[in-house]
């Protein structure tokens, strides 16, 4: 038994998860290290066995890291809610995008759109298909690498329009956010938290995560745009 814990959790819950992470070793004296990283190398090592002590991710993954043995069974439990959002460089001119038609034509007249390899990039191809404009579109997208965040590419100029959640697009220099995807397209992605099959110390670990779902971590979340689950 050490007085350290450790996790793996997707980009988009990296900023709170490190906030929280501080403020649970000022209250216990225990560290935790939270390791970031894209959500399917963060799924891709938890099921090739890798020590942790808890993980948090989008919830239909943690739902089958469960069924396939590597949560402990009964612990996954809520954790944000995220809501996407698009950016432009900053000073760039503001495009139209109150509701879904004028989404869809700020993408068509896009020099070229940035979206990324987590559920906001899933949510964004299936947006694509169902407006029959995929074919298009897919010569002028680019997805941004694992762990990249859409909206360094679109200050860099990579892109005239990024699609990312909130929480990933706040507080990165040279964007400017312009707020959600309207209610009839958007798209909430729920992340939950649970003690890794992994963990040597599952009832700390399980601490943890009660601190992390108490009503004292959700001002955190909602300071990089996510909600409490």
């Amino acid at each position: 038994m050490t007085n350290r814990l450790t996790g793996i959790s997707s980009m988009a819950t990296r900023q709170i998860l490190a906030d929280l992470a501080e403020s649970y070793e000022q209250r216990t004296g225990i560290e935790v290290a939270i390791r970031p990283m894209g959500g399917v190398e963060a799924a891709r090592l938890v099921r090739a066995g890798e020590p942790a002590d808890i993980i948090v991710l989008a919830s239909n993954v943690m739902e089958k890291l469960e069924a396939e043995g590597h949560i402990v069974p009964g612990t996954r439990v809520g954790f944000a809610r995220s809501g996407i959002a698009m950016a432009i460089r900053l000073g760039a001119p503001r495009p139209n995008v109150r509701d879904e038609e004028s989404v869809r034509q700020a993408i068509l007249d896009a020099r070229r759109i940035c979206y990324s390899t987590g559920p906001s990039g899933d949510h964004l191809l299936q947006l694509w298909e169902r407006w029959g404009i995929a074919e298009t579109v897919s010569q002028r997208a680019l997805q941004a690498p694992p762990g990249v965040p859409v909206g360094t590419l679109v200050a860099e100029g990579e892109a005239d329009l990024g699609f990312q959640q909130l929480s990933e697009l706040m507080h990165v220099p040279g964007i400017e956010i312009l707020g959600p995807l309207p209610p009839e397209i958007q798209s909430v992605t729920v992340f939950t938290a649970g003690v890794s099959g992994m963990s040597l110390q599952p009832e700390k670990a399980q601490e943890l995560l009660e601190y992390l779902t108490s009503p004292q971590a959700e001002a955190p979340k909602r300071q990089y745009g996510m909600e409490p689950a």
